[in-house]
């Protein structure tokens, strides 16, 4: 009998044992499984956060952008389109035979914009969707989120076309359209302002103010400006045609015109002695440097024409009204600038000063192009009559001596050597003397040839 009690109590013992290691191993399975899910979700929202064109990785999301680019094709890029070229003006800002000129130089310079396959095999962007939705952001100031809508991009792809285009417009174009004027462009400028009555004129001069909406905080105190704004400000010398011939940004906000002037390079070529020697004779008086019409904030130097203050008499007041006239050339750029560009109207959204500074000189740059492209050199101005005899001014692209031969200047160095001959020059521009008097020949010119037009 107590054998088979043994027997009974260690089956027992043998069936708990079985038991428990049997929970035990059910535990285990139960925390790996855990361990699995918790491994599975973290690996889910990596490839969340990092989608790609990669094989394994989860998939961007399905925009349909090749409809979109089949769509937009159809659009505005065919023959027969849906949108006429008058369409087409006025949302991208330029004429298409343009527009297709710049994107064919942009795609030979840099393949980004060329469309390719990617890693899995699947056709990328057509290059007319990326050239859109960066002209949208340029011409309308849109944000991504805005582009996206258009052009079936995802917000980091139009970002980086954004930066893409504007460098490659600064690199391919600069040395065309931001050019200093050539000896011909000078003749042109000067016969124009001849004809209005400003013998020796190239143009005139301002600042505008682009507000910064993001600056960062660490700059905040050196891009505030007057109004208590944080902004950066472009200096711009324009032309008749509004062409800009001269363009420095990147001065903080708080500074005034006078200070962004002493920074600008806009005379260096008059102190290093390379600038066009421009003769011309005003009310019997000969001078031999061009000026820039100017508003009152500017020195009284000679490469300036500013506004009479208070005029009291009638050549005044005259003077006054067709000097102010002239003098919104700049301003009329300015209007221009910002109402094609409206992202440099609004305020800007991004934070590195380096992009917004490509941004602006790209702006300028296509504005340059759009002007060289439909305005109309040869149009006969029938509302601007011109009386004066248009030889007055003579300009030479540098000085002669008398052997005939062009000046040599002493080179600049800063070993005190040769100083001496640019701050002579540097003296010689801030001669107030000199602007007085030519600004009251130029009144009393402008009163002789135009004072009895209306009567």
């Amino acid at each position: 009998m107590s054998d088979m009690e043994d027997v009974l109590d260690r089956q027992q013992r043998e069936r708990r044992a079985r038991m428990r290691r049997r929970a035990a191993s059910k535990r285990a399975q139960r925390e790996l499984d855990e361990q699995l899910g918790v491994a599975v979700a973290l690996m889910e929202e990596e490839n969340q956060s990092r989608r790609g064109s990669r094989e394994g990785r989860a998939s961007n999301v399905d925009r349909h952008r090749h409809s979109r680019g089949k769509n937009l094709l159809e659009d505005y890029f065919i023959p027969q389109s849906l949108y006429s070229d008058v369409h087409f003006r006025a949302r991208y800002r330029m004429q298409p035979h343009l527009f297709n000129k710049v994107m064919h130089d942009i795609c030979n310079y840099d393949d980004y914009f060329v469309q390719k396959k990617n890693c899995a095999g699947d056709l990328g962007l057509l290059p007319e969707q990326k050239f859109t939705a960066v002209i949208r952001m340029l011409a309308y100031g849109s944000s991504a989120d805005q582009v996206d809508e258009i052009a079936r991009m995802g917000k980091s792809t139009i970002l980086e076309s954004l930066v893409r285009f504007c460098d490659a417009v600064e690199n391919l174009y600069t040395m065309d359209y931001l050019r200093r004027p050539t000896p011909r462009d000078l003749q042109r400028l000067l016969q124009k302002a001849e004809s209005r009555g400003f013998p020796g004129m190239i143009g005139s001069i301002d600042c505008m103010h682009w507000q910064w909406k993001n600056c960062p905080s660490a700059w905040q105190g050196d891009y505030g400006n007057r109004k208590g704004q944080k902004s950066i400000i472009l200096e711009a010398v324009a032309g008749f045609d509004t062409w800009v011939w001269h363009a420095f940004f990147g001065v903080a906000g708080s500074q005034n015109d006078l200070n962004v002037l002493g920074q600008s390079p806009v005379f260096n070529d008059i102190l290093r002695g390379e600038c066009p020697n421009i003769t011309y004779q005003v009310n019997n008086t000969v001078y031999q440097n061009g000026y820039y019409l100017a508003d009152g904030i500017y020195p009284r130097w000679t490469t300036f024409v500013k506004s009479i203050p208070h005029p009291r008499s009638e050549k005044e007041n005259f003077f006054a009204a067709y000097q102010e006239g002239y003098r919104k050339d700049v301003e009329r750029c300015f209007g221009i600038l910002q109402a094609r560009w409206a992202i440099i109207r609004g305020a800007a959204r991004l934070f590195d000063e380096e992009v917004l500074r490509s941004i602006m000189m790209t702006c300028i740059i296509l504005h340059n192009m759009i002007v060289e492209d439909e305005y109309d050199y040869d149009v006969e101005e029938v509302y601007e009559p011109d009386p004066m005899n248009t030889t007055l001014t003579r300009i030479y692209e540098k000085p002669m001596g008398p052997n005939g031969e062009p000046v040599q200047h002493d080179p600049l160095v800063r070993d005190g050597t040769f100083m001496h001959r640019m701050i002579e020059r540097y003296t010689e521009m801030q001669s107030s003397y000199i602007h007085e008097h030519r600004q009251i020949d130029l009144m009393e010119h402008l009163w002789a040839v135009k004072g009895n037009e209306g009567q």
